[in-house]
């Protein structure tokens, strides 16, 4: 059995999501995790849940979920879902496309009288973005068992607000556990592809059959702030040209490892900031990624190995802290043949591809089997305002979600 969900509705929905934390004069979003604008989004889609006959729950790290029942109420539940946040530029798609995808699906269930075998939930995933509070994947982790609930909590942003606070202001501390509460057969996860790969070969929809390993660490280089005009040069300690030195590698190291192995830096701070001063200390992220997880550890160990190298150059002392690091996870076959399948029918070009950012799927996998439809990202932007996903591939993408989710269910009494 096929269904056809409101492309009118959906494309609806994800115009007023947009205008929840809607940058002004820009298409793109400043919705941050446990924010007042996450709150107010929140509150908008619980509400659209609860008219859509779900029973919504909020667990104790702000995970949100609406059940519809089965036939079977012993049958594994099929979890669709993503998440609300954003980066603090970020695009409207990323994210609220798949958690609306997934209440399409269940809106569609109702309008056709469809009953499914298994139950079905929605869920909004806390912190998936981890732009305001380390580590991303937060709620999704902690619900998985692979982050503790206590960590979590403690977890402080760069003013110092720890997330359990930030959770409990916008009312979002839920009473019930964050684990898994019943059964789970399956997750799917609609998103935007964040790369070209579907938009350079003109495909509408990608088939994820899996997600990259990566590792973000922290790079601290220690020297001696100084006098910039009166200090010679071979008397400098220059924590900040070792650092260059190490951010150039970084960049270096991914060409002589494989074609999807990815090297950043996203963030420098330098110590004491001023002009005329030379850096006496700097510290900067570096992260990898790769569908080998030891393609992954081979270009930590090289990073390393560059920071030990620029320290003895420069007569610096120096430190790696790992923040996050996460397997590589391949997805089950048969929830990657319900996406494939699902595409094929509804007459969607389709590739197969491994997905090189992280998301709550990469999570939930450890749970249940899982995968992942892709929507084109054009050019490939994303966590960005120009973030852009035309409406026909939403529609297609939320389509082909919609109809691998109801292979999975089963409709009852077909």
């Amino acid at each position: 059995m096929r269904i056809a969900i409101d492309r009118r509705r959906l494309v609806d929905r994800l115009q007023e999501q947009a205008n929840i934390g809607g940058i002004d004069g820009e298409r793109g979003l400043d919705r941050v995790t446990l924010s007042e604008a996450d709150r107010e989004v929140r509150d908008w889609f619980r509400d659209r849940m609860t008219d859509a006959g779900l029973d919504v729950r909020v667990d104790e790290v702000g995970n949100v979920f609406g059940r519809r029942p089965g036939a079977d109420p012993d049958a594994g539940t099929v979890l669709l879902g993503s998440h609300l946040d954003s980066q603090p530029h970020g695009g409207i798609y990323d994210g609220p496309l798949g958690v609306l995808a997934a209440l399409e699906f269940v809106e569609t269930l109702e309008d056709e009288g469809i009953t499914t075998e298994r139950p079905v939930e929605l869920v909004n995933w806390t912190n998936e973005e981890g732009s305001r509070f380390q580590p991303a994947m937060m709620g999704s982790g902690v619900w998985a068992g692979a982050l503790s609930q206590e960590a979590a909590y403690e977890a402080t942003d760069r003013d110092g607000v720890r997330f359990v606070d930030a959770l409990e202001r916008i009312g979002y501390r839920g009473d019930v556990p964050a684990e898994p509460g019943y059964d789970y057969d399956s997750y799917l996860e609609l998103h935007i592809e964040q790369g070209p790969r579907l938009d350079d070969a003109g495909d509408d929809v990608g088939v994820v059959t899996g997600v990259v390993g990566f590792q973000w660490g922290e790079i601290t280089f220690e020297g001696q702030a100084n006098h910039s005009g009166t200090t010679p040069m071979h008397h400098r300690r220059d924590a900040l040209v070792g650092a260059a030195d190490v951010i150039t590698g970084v960049r270096r190291i991914p060409g002589t490892l494989g074609e999807r192995t990815v090297g950043t830096t996203g963030v420098i701070e330098a110590d004491p900031g001023s002009i005329n001063i030379v850096p006496g200390e700097v510290t900067f992220t570096v992260g990898f990624r790769d569908p080998d997880d030891e393609t992954v550890a081979e270009a930590v160990d090289r990073v390393k190995g560059e920071a030990a190298a620029a320290a003895e150059r420069e007569g610096l002392e120096w430190r790696y802290e790992e923040r996050m690091s996460v397997e590589s996870v391949d997805f089950a076959d048969r929830c990657v043949d319900a996406v494939q399948s699902a595409a094929d029918d509804r007459g969607y070009a389709s590739q197969r591809l491994v997905s090189g950012a992280g998301h709550d799927a990469t999570r939930v996998a450890s749970v249940c089997d899982a995968a992942m439809v892709f929507a084109v990202s054009e050019d490939g932007k994303s966590h960005s305002p120009q973030e852009f996903t035309d409406w026909d591939d939403c529609y297609a993408a939320a389509d082909t979600l919609a109809n691998a989710a109801l292979d999975l269910a089963g409709v009852a009494d077909e």
